[in-house]
């Protein structure tokens, strides 16, 4: 099997991107996995395609090898976009999904519900130590909830509804196949593939 770094501490995400490229003989480890410390890249740029390719350019750099890296976050409508790339530390701290949920949950307090579309974006990029380039955009149209439900996946999924349920009730199985970042990843597929 093949290895490919992931840009990535969160060990959910690993898992997301091993489900979809395990099929084509890849595993994904993360740099620890690898034995070495990966440097923590700081998000400047103002897409989400050009944070996911600074964090994988890095490290295929110090890894030395296949590295991918996602970029994801929620656009809500009524917040003209926002928290968009800046999601994960949307309420002041970095990866708070507590906090960052009560914050988005309060300022959308007395918006109706047609009013509370929203959609997850990830952007899947792949950086070969050669300097090639691979980058893959998926998006999921869904709608902000009123109240956290599921205990599954991570992020906003608890407040996220598409289909009906929060992607916090979905098994990974059934999140794979809606979610915003099941669609880049199946696309970066079809691209190594």
């Amino acid at each position: 099997m093949k290895e490919f770094l992931i840009a990535s501490h969160n060990l959910k995400k690993r898992d997301e991107l091993a489900r979809i490229l395990k099929p084509l003989g890849i595993t994904v480890i993360t740099a620890a996995e690898a034995g070495f410390t990966l440097t923590d890249v700081e998000e400047t740029g103002d897409t989400f395609e050009e944070n996911a390719l600074l964090k994988a350019r890095s490290g295929a750099k110090e890894g030395k090898m296949p590295c991918v890296a996602d970029d994801s976050g929620l656009c809500v409508d009524y917040l003209d976009g926002a928290p968009g790339i800046y999601s994960a530390r949307y309420a002041g701290e970095h990866g708070n999904d507590e906090k960052n949920i009560e914050k988005l949950l309060f300022e959308l307090k007395n918006v109706p519900k047609e009013k509370r579309t929203a959609r997850f974006v990830s952007v899947a990029a792949c950086v070969f130590p050669d300097g090639r380039e691979i980058v893959c955009r998926g998006e999921c149209e869904g709608e902000i909830g009123f109240e956290v439900k599921g205990s599954g996946g991570f992020g906003y999924d608890p407040i996220f509804y598409a289909g009906g349920k929060s992607f916090g009730e979905l098994t990974p199985k059934n999140k794979d196949k809606l979610s915003h970042r099941g669609e880049s990843l199946r696309k970066l597929k079809e691209e190594l593939l």
